[in-house]
């Protein structure tokens, strides 16, 4: 899969100078107001305790690792793009491997790319008073990283084994597991709670909660591709109810 080729990308968590966290607490406000995980929604993943949302749109990329916006993937298949489009939903399968002439390699899944994850910082660091300390979980199942057995997890719903770091707001492009099968931090928010922002294991996007400022800079950045959301959003796979809905994926949602 085609990276930044920032020389950091292929740096783990340990070369980043992040540190892992040995106790959870920073964390627990998050787990206190999600909903449950089957609700399926925006606010399974990011607390309902924001003034607005915004989902931010992991990129395809070319055959030379340039990125392609969803909405340039929707006009080149005749279908529309809007806050609630799903990939499968736009190019007509969720097997599609490519489609040659517009895009070579489909959005990751479950890891927000450096490349975005970089320009999302850009902005985010204007909206809080604490961007050098940082808070970073990732999930333990993913498979990226191990934790020692005494370092407590932060018991998000469904997704109980997340490991906590902290660190600076530079940091958060991060790639756990390192190299070309790295993956993000899967949730992040500054020490001042002014922002949380959710990419689950399963997802081709990403959610923030952050004030309305927040959210509007972040629609109006040139180099991410995000729409405004709401908590109760839905986020499975046959969310899209405008585009033509295929057939299931094989796994996730």
């Amino acid at each position: 899969m085609a990276r930044d080729p920032d020389p950091t990308d292929d740096q783990d968590w340990q070369e980043r100078g992040l540190r892992m966290a040995a106790d959870v607490e920073p964390g627990m406000w998050i787990v206190k107001h999600v909903h449950r995980f089957n609700e399926h929604a925006i606010a399974s993943l990011v607390p309902p305790v924001f003034a607005s949302y915004a989902r931010i749109f992991h990129p395809a990329m070319t055959i030379d690792g340039d990125p392609i916006r969803w909405a340039d993937v929707a006009a080149a298949n005749g279908t529309t793009a809007h806050p609630v489009m799903e990939w499968g939903s736009l190019v007509g399968s969720w097997r599609t491997p490519e489609q040659p002439g517009v895009w070579q390699e489909a959005p990751e899944r479950g890891s927000l790319p450096p490349r975005t994850a970089r320009a999302v910082v850009g902005v985010l660091r204007r909206f809080t008073q604490t961007s050098d300390t940082c808070w970073f979980a990732h999930w333990e199942g993913s498979g990226r990283i191990t934790a020692p057995e005494h370092y407590p997890r932060l018991p998000m719903p469904s997704r109980e084994h997340m490991v906590l770091f902290s660190g600076d707001i530079d940091l958060a492009d991060t790639q756990f597991g390192g190299g070309m099968l790295g993956m993000s931090a899967h949730l992040w928010w500054p020490e001042d709670r002014a922002w949380c922002v959710a990419t689950d294991i399963d997802l081709m996007t990403t959610y923030l909660g952050a004030s309305a400022e927040c959210v509007e800079a972040v629609l109006s950045a040139p180099e991410l591709e995000a729409l405004p959301a709401a908590p109760d959003q839905k986020i499975t796979w046959d969310s899209d109810t405008i585009n033509p809905l295929p057939g299931s994926p094989s796994s996730g949602f």
